[in-house]
């Protein structure tokens, strides 16, 4: 999740419907600078890209809900793989929105990112409601692991209970590895119960010591999970053949990167709103970022392994639920997902009346798009952050469906590892 450089451009830059050379949040794309370059499996998008011509609908709800890359009618005669959907020029508008931050406690462990030493990568004691993230490289000669150790510290038992989780296994295509992490974590229940007597110690998925990390491999996971008595957690690169339990026993912690991105975080969920319902019929196209700092500010927490102040650049691990009101009988409404800063690949869920949740995969049909947006002139750039965007006729998107407005629709999302961020949901008439 290394920005190497690129957090200047956010303080001078808000965020951009394309993809500019000048980003807020760049993660594993080539640099010269920091030599860290996007390792992919595949260039082009795939032949079984979905195309829809502006003219055509989606055949129902299922169709509505692939989060695919579409194209419209300017790209009819291009191949079929083309992951933009053609819109002629529209004007799109700010759609104010109001976040809430609740919830249990965020562990977030990505420093150092390339791990050139065992030992703690990161490491606090939580009770209640929380979530780990680990985002690690094996940057060492030899094979590693990487696990999240919980160490109970509590008089009696103390019982944990898994509420959800996933993770990417071990790889070098970085843009995999953090979207298969949010596939699982959106599409699978995970659930387990662990009862630790005081001073035992437990990984928190047992899977975690069968994964090894070959030199240059990089690995991410995302858990949630309760434990009703303080629980210290640690995040640890260890060899491969060493017992992760006897290792902790002289483990020591790695300092921190120059990036910083590590640290504990309260409050580790976002609502985001609005005041104002949408109304199809007369909002017309508009669209709000998440992760760009300006209009959605990143959280700061505390690096317990130092004391030290830390800002989550990105806001990575942070789950966002979305919920933005829709007037009532005015139609439907449809929703995409528009990269900003370059590549881009994660998932989402859609809910609708509170009901089950479906995972989408953010692109559908490829790893990851945002590759073929070309930059953006500077009087767009100077329009967009006063408010006013152009969904252009190259913007590529991803379908996040099609809904009704009584039918209460939420999002979930969060920032995937690897990505460039910040997005834009745009939301616009049927």
């Amino acid at each position: 999740m290394t920005i190497k450089g690129k957090l200047l451009a956010l303080a001078l830059t808000g965020f951009t419907l394309l993809a500019t050379g000048v980003v807020s949040a760049q993660r594993h794309h080539t640099d010269t600078n920091s030599h860290t370059t996007v390792k992919t499996q595949e260039e082009t998008p795939r032949e079984n890209t979905k195309v829809l011509t502006e003219q055509q609908n989606t055949e129902g709800q299922d169709t509505a809900r692939s989060a695919q890359p579409v194209a419209g009618p300017a790209a009819q005669s291009e191949p079929a793989e083309s992951p933009r959907k053609r819109f002629p020029s529209r004007m799109m508008h700010l759609w104010p929105t109001v976040a809430r931050d609740e919830g249990g406690t965020l562990l977030f462990s990505d420093s150092p990112e390339y791990v050139t030493e065992d030992g703690i990568l990161y490491q606090d004691v939580v009770q209640g409601d929380a979530r780990v993230l680990y985002y690690h490289l094996n940057q060492q000669d030899t094979d590693k692991k990487v696990a999240v150790v919980l160490e109970s510290i509590a008089d009696g038992f103390t019982a944990v209970r898994v509420t959800r989780g996933g993770y990417g296994l071990p790889n070098d295509d970085y843009l995999a590895v953090g979207k298969a992490s949010q596939i699982m974590y959106y599409g699978q229940p995970a659930t387990g119960h662990l009862y630790m007597a005081k001073n035992s110690k437990r990984l928190l998925d047992n899977t975690m010591n069968e994964m090894v990390l070959t030199p240059g491999q990089l690995i991410a996971g995302v858990y949630d999970f309760y434990t009703d008595k303080p629980l210290r957690v640690s995040v640890i690169m260890y060899p491969a053949d060493e017992d992760p339990f006897l290792f902790m026993q002289h483990a020591g912690v790695q300092p921190k990167d120059e990036m910083r991105l590590r640290g504990t975080f309260t409050q580790m969920d976002r609502v985001l709103t609005s005041e104002k319902a949408y109304d199809p019929r007369t909002d017309g196209i508009v669209y709000f970022p998440l992760a760009d700092n300006i209009y959605d500010k990143y959280r700061t927490g505390k690096d317990s392994t130092d004391g030290s102040q830390t800002t989550n650049f990105g806001n990575y691990g942070i789950n966002y639920r979305i919920r933005i009101p829709v007037a009532p009988g005015s139609g439907k409404v449809h929703y995409y997902l528009c990269p900003l800063g370059g590549v881009y690949a994660g998932a989402v869920t859609v809910s609708l009346h509170g009901g089950r949740r479906d995972m989408l995969q953010t692109p559908f049909g490829r790893t990851f798009f945002g590759d073929q947006t070309p930059p953006e002139p500077d009087n767009v750039q100077k329009a967009r952050e006063a408010g006013v965007c152009i969904l252009t006729k190259t913007a590529e998107l991803a379908d996040l469906g099609t809904y009704d407005a009584d039918d209460d629709v939420e999002f979930e999302f969060s920032p995937p590892g690897a990505s460039n961020l910040p997005v834009n949901i745009i939301m616009m008439p049927e």
